[in-house]
């Protein structure tokens, strides 16, 4: 049997991009002016102990700089100071230790930066999980010698807004978390303002606790039935009708390729190419070893990817089959 043939896509777009990703390396991109403007925190928190000395943007802008060039925080210490100095703000704005910026990374807040008002009209979510390692082996010795018990992961959750490629919300799991436990979560985090039409998702989203969340934002479910489903609610009910029921029953009529290509599931897959550039650039494991710390970590992987992508992305279309 003769196989598909690929479709072949083309960036149209290729000058721009190309200096796009040029201006990610460039370190002008990740230092605001307002953050050295407001380094200290001059606010009283109301908790026993010292007064903070540092602002949380401070902290942060340090925090990323150091995830994208790579650098353990005793590194990120001293280019920071370098930094400081090349902008000739030394002994006006202070660098905080490396102690300091893995104490203050526990509870740090950390928005998306994703405008809301750029993403007018009705949004298409994609939504998908993925692991990164904490410890353990490599995959070299898993497949010479299989898996040990040691081998640790955390679970990235993320939701996609599949027109821009904007990370919307990020969350972080244990194992033991399934991923529709994290639907509500996900979908609550999104700003109240963007308008979500259609959430897309696998059939591990296909539980009851994802379809309500989903009705809660009053959006489309396009999620597929596992095999063997059954439709939960009776055609003759006067209820408003399931997302998930309409979807079966579909999808007994006119099969589950068909039912993908006409509902727009497959908008699913700019969720897995997020996952991908998330461990391309970001990296597959996490340094942190506390949980609260490593959602910090994966929330700032996903503002860097945000910034980079409000650079430049490509715009590519299709050439060929």
């Amino acid at each position: 049997m003769k196989k598909a043939s690929k479709d072949h896509y083309k960036v149209r777009n290729w000058p721009q991009y190309n200096q796009a990703l040029v201006k990610r390396g460039s370190l002008t991109l990740w230092i605001e002016e307002s953050v050295l403007e407001s380094w200290q925190d001059n606010q009283v928190s109301g908790e026993p102990g010292r007064p903070r000395k540092y602002h949380d943007g401070w902290i942060e802008l340090l925090l990323r700089i150091g995830m994208v060039y790579r650098l353990p925080l005793r590194q990120l210490e001293g280019l920071a100071g370098s930094l400081v100095k090349w902008l000739g703000k030394e002994g006006v704005v202070a660098v905080p230790d490396y102690s300091t910026l893995s104490r203050r990374r526990t509870g740090l807040s950390v928005k998306m930066g994703v405008n809301a008002q750029e993403l007018s009209g009705k949004r298409t979510i994609a939504v998908d999980s993925t692991g990164l390692k904490v410890y353990g082996e490599g995959e070299w010795k898993v497949r010479q010698h299989g898996v040990s018990k040691r081998r640790t992961w955390r679970k990235l959750h993320l939701a996609i807004d599949t027109q821009s490629g904007m990370i919307l919300a990020v969350e972080g799991s244990p194992n033991s978390i399934s991923d529709d436990q994290m639907m509500p979560i996900l979908l609550e985090n999104i700003e109240p303002e963007i308008e979500v039409e259609q959430v897309c998702a696998d059939g591990g989203y296909d539980r009851g606790g994802s379809y309500q969340a989903i009705a809660r934002r009053k959006a489309k479910a396009t999620i597929p039935p596992r095999k063997g489903a059954r439709i939960w609610q009776h055609g003759n009910t006067k209820a408003e009708k399931l997302d998930r029921d309409q979807n079966l029953r579909r999808i007994r009529k006119v099969g589950r390729k068909q039912w993908k290509k006409e509902s727009g599931y497959h908008q699913r897959s700019k969720a897995e190419t997020t996952m991908f550039r998330y461990k391309r650039i970001i990296g597959h494991r996490l340094s942190s070893r506390l949980l609260q710390n490593q959602i910090v970590e994966m929330k700032l992987g996903a503002k860097i990817l945000n910034t980079m992508s409000s650079v430049g992305m490509p715009d590519s279309f299709k050439v060929s089959a």
